[in-house]
């Protein structure tokens, strides 16, 4: 199956690492994907998806990116990474209640870049965000520029492919390796990641085991969410595969206080995960996701995983904004 063009951007493959003492702690075997690796400016998953969605503004004619994000958004910095690597303009629409929030992180590295920094509220957000980015598009054609509206994470129907690739590049890599994955596991934020981890996992008969940990919504928001982007991909390229929304697995109840919202016990959990292992996850997403499955698998609650790939999804430069967190 030939997958749609993309631009290649990300460094990859991104290796695999054996977490040797944190498997010893939770009595499982787990793997690290690094695609906290993908790059600098770009580091995380999102680039994986921005190569597939930038190719198609890029054949569109598109000069100017438009996309939204949480004023943290590892989403919305490499779309302005990208964007800048590629001679294009950048418009991030990003919620935050406070319009005079202090650049840091991610938000800081927007800046940097160029960005066309556009802060919301979280109700504009949620109710209008489309609307606004329309807006936008139209305002950027009042000035002779064509722009292409990426949506939230880049999680549709095109993104999803960045993840099909990447399921793609992991089956090289057990190859490579000598080892088979049965359970892959990843933070769930817009659904994209899962999804395209799902669609090639049912489309190359791989029978693995997807597991999501939602760090915001509902477990059932994402399936619902989920098997919409892979029926949207499925039908773009004609594909001849059936989807189930029951084969979507998500372990709920690590959302905490919220999106971006952290937990003290999460907090101690990535301290005593980059003691031990010397890899530093994000309070967003990684954080909890690996906070949730080895919750998960200390309470006895998860069996059968077999060898277990975690997928580091990036999210370093969030740290810094809520340095007081980690004082203690």
């Amino acid at each position: 199956m030939k997958l749609p063009n993309h631009v290649a951007l990300a460094n990859l493959p991104t290796r695999i690492e054996y977490l040797s003492r944190f498997s010893k702690e939770v009595g499982a075997n787990i793997y690290i994907k690094r695609d906290d690796f993908t790059g600098g400016e770009f580091s995380g998953n999102k680039v994986r998806k921005l190569e597939f969605a930038v190719q198609e503004a890029l054949d569109r004619g598109c000069n100017t990116l438009i996309t939204c994000g949480g004023i943290q958004s590892n989403h919305c910095r490499a779309t302005a990474a990208v964007a800048a690597r590629l001679g294009l303009k950048s418009v991030l629409v990003l919620r935050n209640n406070d319009t005079e929030v202090k650049p840091d992180g991610n938000y800081f590295i927007d800046k940097v870049l160029g960005a066309d920094v556009r802060i919301i509220s979280a109700d504009e957000y949620k109710n209008e965000r489309k609307e606004i980015m329309e807006k936008i598009q139209e305002e950027c054609k009042a000035k002779g520029d064509k722009a292409y509206i990426i949506p939230e994470g880049a999680s549709n129907y095109i993104g999803n492919f960045g993840y099909f690739k990447c399921m793609e590049e992991i089956k090289s890599q057990e190859e490579e390796l000598g080892i088979v994955f049965d359970t892959i596991v990843i933070a769930v934020g817009s659904g994209g990641t899962y999804a395209g981890l799902q669609l090639a996992n049912k489309v190359l008969n791989l029978n693995k085991k997807i597991l999501g940990v939602n760090v915001c919504d509902t477990a059932d928001f994402f399936k619902d969410r989920i098997y919409e982007i892979m029926g949207d991909s499925k039908e773009y390229l004609g594909l001849d595969v059936e989807l189930h929304r029951e084969e979507i697995n998500i372990i709920d109840g690590y959302v905490g206080r919220g999106y971006a919202l952290s937990r003290p016990e999460e907090i101690e959990f990535i301290k005593h995960f980059a003691r031990t292992e010397g890899i530093i996850l994000d309070p967003v997403y990684t954080g909890k996701g690996l906070y949730g499955l080895s919750s998960e698998l200390k309470e006895g609650n998860l069996e059968d995983l077999g060898n277990i790939l975690f997928i580091h999804t990036g999210g370093l430069y969030g740290l810094f904004p809520v340095r007081e967190l980690f004082e203690n």
